[in-house]
């Protein structure tokens, strides 16, 4: 292999990086202790194949040998005693790699600043502040004309600074509300990461017994249980192995998977897959010492050279991506950099939502932009036209300072009106939603991997499940049993069976099912047994349980070493077989699998009295008829049991599997009960109530799969559906040359409901059938749920990927978004309730937010150009921007789901963010909102009989008309949040509100706030104090809004022709590439500008990204990411269709690079 000499130069250069820990001082002794030092193991793992074997022969002897010098034994495991392996941390180092420092409070208040509206904001405040410091000449004052004039005495002169002083007051509030959200964020996500890898655990041998620790506690020394499915945890060499191949396409980029045998190629690395076999290794090398750990640490390291590195990776487009979880990282390798620079971080296809918005919030940022800067040049050009023209007086050079203070509190106005209209809080809404949402759908036993996957499943109109462990309890137990030409409806006495035949079905099951499976006396008095390891296997080790015998004493006799050849069980497959070797010298082959597979094979059947008699093809047709197709209509899964003898001499050619699997005697065929989840037919009923249509995806055959259907309630009689068998399926689906037509595709997906004895291609295919199907003007969401290694390739392609947090496989989870800790359906349901809530959330903050910003927009626009000054001080902006962002993310954004979600039919990826419902009450509310400001600002005075604020003089104290306005606009916001509770037209806005306790205080506190700055916030909040009776008035109008809220109601939005939604999702249907490339690029450069995308999208839903090419490292090298990044991921080099000889394989690798309609040009790896 080309990798060897230049991983070694790697770990050198890592040495260099990565000083040790313990010193060199301190390794020597350490090597006295064990056989062997830290750096020759090191050096070992960096050898492959023949060459390591070589030198594991010339230093050890053997791994035997080897073992013996770690103090180890490979039977026994280590001894669990503390001492000893803390010994081996100290000397070899601990399984995790030390996590990146999270950034501090002060680096996200840094980061907060870099804000442009903020920055821009506080330059005008210093200078305005730099201004009111600078007196001019007295006597000269006067030829300034009364621009400075006015009733403004020595006091007020000195108050000119307050100004300045409180914008930068607000803006350092803006900024440590942001930084504070940011961090509790940062500290949420590790939390979750650290919860994730905790449940990472992996079987070792420790004083000769199985245990399953925590990845992290696995030292040097210890012996590893590897079997189909784990990721690797450490660096190890396999000391025994059946039929054990490794994805390492991870580490080489190599997509073929490797065979590992103890004496060919025994060197397993940290970060592969298995996908194949089982065996046990001993464990060499963890934490930063694994060929992960050093990666990693080289990632940490080479921080510098990044930026030119990542030009070059950028390029190679083909590269491979490099995922792994961080081995065990105290708190997730993860948080690595939450935020390489934004130009780097690389494209990720925007979920749904974070799309409508960013393309909204550019958009509103564009109309803010324009306007303000209108305001500003209206303000100059009537100030100069003024005093230049109309009072035709001279520039003095001694006026300039008033002058130009006259400019920037222009400037500060333009800025504020700015402020107002960007809608920053939308992220905030977002992020607070979301995370809310994630934390508490912990408890509903979703645990979220990747946070936009939660709002998707709100639109989710497809879910694609998995029959067993999903639907059903995955509790095996067999029911019926065919046997000696006897059909047993329930578990026979074993006097009922002949004594050979008996001996025969034990032998069979016991020592043809991996070791790792057994069933343990049950956890609490009388409950039931515990199955541990494989379902099915545990159910046929029951059997025998119930035949009154015992499978513990036939394997004792039989160890996993004595076991001569082993073909597992894969999805091709569909069956293992296990060959011993009798006393005699000849050889037994024992194979289990489905039985229309197995009998296929079987020529001949064990009779009535246990002889052995011919089985022909018409024996098996009617074996199908009677005994397998009743068995299946029942809902059960049909197993057949047989078994072939070999002769020792020859020696049968072992590779050659269809020689020696063939031939056999079938010994019987079993029937297995999977019952339903008893809430799995309610929650399906919730699904089909919602719009969303649950098709089941299953290896078992057609009749059991329709009977389980039927009774979760996925096909009702009457119905018109298709139940397919995976051939069928293919039949139908491809063209004369074998190629898959996705308009065949689209006649049958519309109406299919079970798909049966299908292979993970067949899933992969579907999903990726359905999301690419044009039928329907809605393109369709998909949710998949998926448990084996082989469901990797849908549950990536799939919008939403479940894997099973019990059953599931390490490369299963590594693929899904959302992981189900407790593998039960009726968790999704609960999740596409939690999604759409987000969603919902959103709304609710969008129509509050957006009739806010259309309102105040308006009025300091109008306001200025009429009266030469906004009516609304440019704190006052800041305070109502932080209640009606801030404050109102948190309100709106954390409002509970109900199950009236559930009632309606999903949104769908095109459908606007805002409906003509909510367009209806913003405009509706904007409308009221305006004509009360414009009435109080122009004829307040008369109805309050008090003084005109208006046109005011510089530094003139605040007038009370002025502070009736700024507190009648936020008391309306207030009542109008309420509102927004509601955004389908429902009358009751008051409904469920104090079941958001946080909603309540929100709304409270912020009104005692606005009491406190009305009455107490003089010159910086430029407000008066207002008397009783105008505080009853500014409340008065304040209900108003309620009351208008429901005449809004009233008017049927369908009368309403003349509005528009907005925030439809960018359309990528029908954008070309190149279209996209720009819309991505406007989009960017825009989150560059408005400061959310800092706050959220990237740091929050990315979590790391750091790309690096490795040194030279790797064959096809290039970038290479910590950690989950999803959408391209090594399992799209996850060709588990090993011997396939159908274009299958085509399909599996290119389904990667075809970019589908909703994805921003396929998932690319960066």
């Amino acid at each position: 292999m080309s990798t060897t000499a230049t991983m070694g130069e790697m770990a050198n250069s890592a040495v260099e990086f990565y000083p040790k820990r313990a010193g060199s001082r301190a390794e020597a002794n350490h090597s006295g202790d064990f056989g062997v030092s830290l750096d020759e193991l090191r050096s070992l793992m960096e050898l492959r194949g023949a060459e390591a074997l070589q030198k594991i022969q010339e230093n050890y002897g053997d791994t035997e040998g080897l073992c013996q010098r770690l103090k180890s034994s490979t039977t026994d495991g280590l001894s669990d005693n503390p001492a000893d392996l803390e010994r081996r941390a100290q000397a070899f180092g601990q399984n995790f790699i030390p996590p990146k420092k999270p950034k501090t409070f002060l680096q996200l208040v840094w980061e907060a600043l870099q804000d442009v509206t903020l920055i821009i904001l506080e330059i005008a405040a210093i200078i305005s502040l730099g201004l009111s410091f600078y007196q001019p000449p007295g006597e000269e004052s006067e030829a300034c004309g009364n621009v400075s004039g006015g009733g403004e005495d020595e006091g007020e002169a000195e108050a000119g600074w307050i100004e300045g002083a409180a914008i930068l007051l607000s803006v350092i509030c803006v900024v440590l509300v942001t930084a504070f959200n940011d961090w509790s964020k940062e500290k949420q996500f590790r939390g979750l990461q650290s919860r994730i890898e905790q449940e990472q655990r992996f079987a070792v041998v420790r004083n000769g017994n199985v245990i399953q620790i925590p990845v992290a506690d696995m030292v040097v020394g210890d012996v590893a249980q590897v079997k189909y499915g784990d990721l690797l945890p450490t660096d190890g060499i396999l000391i025994q192995g059946n039929d054990l191949k490794i994805d390492e396409s991870s580490l080489t980029g190599e997509s073929d998977h490797v065979r590992k045998s103890a004496d060919k190629d025994p060197m397993l690395l940290s970060g592969t897959h298995v996908m194949e076999g089982s065996g046990r290794m001993l464990v060499t090398a963890v934490g930063v010492n694994s060929q992960s750990g050093i990666i990693f640490t080289l990632l940490g390291a080479g921080e510098g050279e990044e930026e030119k590195k990542e030009k070059k990776a950028k390029k190679q487009d083909g590269a491979v991506a490099m995922e792994m979880q961080p081995l065990k990282s105290a708190e997730g390798g993860e948080v690595e950099e939450r935020e390489k620079k934004k130009a780097n971080v690389p494209k990720k296809e925007k979920s749904v939502l974070q799309g409508k918005l960013t393309k909204l919030a550019v958009q509103i940022g564009k109309a803010g932009l324009v306007m303000s800067a209108i305001t500003v040049i209206i303000l100059v050009l009537y100030f100069v036209i003024e005093t230049f023209v109309v009072q035709r007086r001279t520039w003095l050079t001694e006026c300039t300072p008033i002058y130009v203070q006259y400019f920037v509190k222009f400037f500060i106005i333009g800025v504020t009106v700015l402020v107002v209209a960007v809608p920053e809080g939308l992220p905030l809404a977002v992020t607070i939603s979301l995370a809310y949402s994630v934390k508490k759908m912990m408890k509903d036993n979703n645990l979220v991997r990747h946070l936009d996957a939660c709002e998707t499943m709100g639109n989710a109109t497809a879910i694609c499940s998995d029959k067993t462990g999903t639907l059903t309890t995955n509790r095996m137990t067999v029911v019926q049993v065919h046997l000696n030409d006897q059909h047993f409806r329930e578990i026979p006495e074993p006097s009922q069976v002949n004594p050979n035949t008996l001996e025969m079905v034990v032998n069979a099951i016991a020592i043809n099912s991996a070791y790792t499976s057994k069933i343990m006396p049950p956890d609490v008095e009388g409950g039931l047994p515990k199955q541990v390891g494989n379902k099915t296997e545990c159910g046929l080790l029951g059997f025998v349980l119930d035949l009154k015998r015992d499978y513990a004493p036939v394997r004792e006799q039989i160890p996993e070493e004595k076991l001569y050849k082993v073909y597992t069980f894969n999805s091709v497959r569909k069956s293992m077989s296990t060959v011993v070797q009798l006393p005699d010298g000849s050889f037994r082959l024992y194979s289990k699998g489905a039985s229309e597979i197995l009998l296929k094979k079987c020529s001949s059947i064990l009779g009535a009295g246990g002889e052995t008699r011919s089985f022909r093809p018409r024996d098996r047709d009617e074996m199908v008829k009677k005994v397998i197709e009743p068995m299946a209509c029942e809902g059960l899964r049909t197993i057949c049991i047989a078994y072939r003898d070999l002769p020792g001499d020859p020696e049968p050619e072992w590779e050659n599997e269809a020689d020696i699997v063939t031939d056999l005697t079938c010994i019987c065929v079993v029937g297995i009960e999977d019952p339903v989840r008893p809430e799995v037919p309610e929650a399906i009923r919730k699904c089909q109530r919602a719009g969303i249509t649950v098709r089941m995806v299953t290896g078992d055959n057609i009749n059991t799969a329709r009977a389980i259907a039927a009774k979760c309630g996925i096909i009702q009689p009457g119905d018109d559906f298709l139940c397919l068998e995976g051939k069928d399926f293919n039949r139908r689906i491809r063209n004369e040359k074998g190629e898959i037509e996705q308009e065949r595709i689209d006649k049958i997906w519309p109406k299919l409901r079970v798909l049966a004895r299908s292979s993970p291609t067949d899933k992969h295919t579907l999903v990726k059938g359905i999301i690419d199907s044009t039928v329907l003007e809605q393109r369709q969401v998909v949710a998949v749920t998926g448990d084996g290694t082989n469901d990797g390739p849908a549950l990536k392609k799939a919008d939403v990927g479940f894997a099973m947090g019990i059953a599931g496989t390490d490369v299963a989870k590594e693929a899904s978004d959302i992981i189900l800790t407790d593998d039960n359906f009726s968790s999704i349901v609960k999740a596409v309730m939690w999604g759409r809530n987000v969603y919902d959330s959103i709304s609710k903050f969008l129509q509050f937010q957006l009739t806010v910003n259309v309102v105040a927009v308006i009025v300091a626009f109008t306001g200025a150009c009429i009266t030469q000054d906004s009516p609304l001080k440019a704190v006052q902006m800041l305070w109502v921007n932080l209640i009606m962002d801030t404050f109102a993310s948190l309100a709106l954004a954390t409002e509970p789901p109900t199950e009236a979600l559930l009632l309606r039919k999903p949104y769908g990826r095109n459908n606007p963010l805002i409906s003509l419902t909510m367009m209806k009450n913003i405009l509706g509310h904007g409308v009221y909102q305006l004509v009360i400001i414009f009435t109080l600002l122009f004829v307040g005075e008369k109805i309050f009989n008090i003084d005109s604020g208006r046109n005011a003089p510089l530094h003139s104290p605040p007038s009370e008309h002025y502070t009736i306005i700024f507190n009648t606009f936020v008391l309306m916001q207030l009542f109008n949040e309420i509102n927004a509770r509601k955004i389908h037209g429902e009358r009751n806005v008051f409904d469920g509100i104090f079941s958001n306790p946080i909603f309540c205080s929100i709304v409270l506190g912020t009104f005692g706030v606005q009491i406190v700055i009305v009455q107490f916030g003089g010159k910086p909040f430029s407000c008066a104090p207002l008397n009783m009776e105008q505080w009853l008035w500014c409340l008065f109008v304040g209900v108003g809004e309620l009351l208008w809220g429901q005449v809004i109601a009233t008017v049927p939005t369908s009368h309403l022709k003349c509005l528009k939604e907005a925030g439809t999702g960018p359309g990528t249907d029908e954008m070309t590439e190149d279209e996209l490339a720009e819309d991505e690029e406007e989009i960017d450069h825009a989150e560059r500008e408005l400061r959310r995308g800092q706050i959220l999208w990237f740091r929050g839903l990315n979590r790391i990204q750091t790309q690096m090419e490795v040194v030279s490292t790797f064959k096809r090298s290039g970038s290479f990411q910590g950690a989950v990044r999803r959408r391209s991921s090594v399992l799209s080099q996850l060709h588990d269709v090993t011997n396939i000889s159908t274009p299958t394989h085509v399909v599996l690798s290119t389904a990667n690079a075809s970019a589908a309609p909703g994805n921003a040009g396929g998932e690319s790896v960066p």
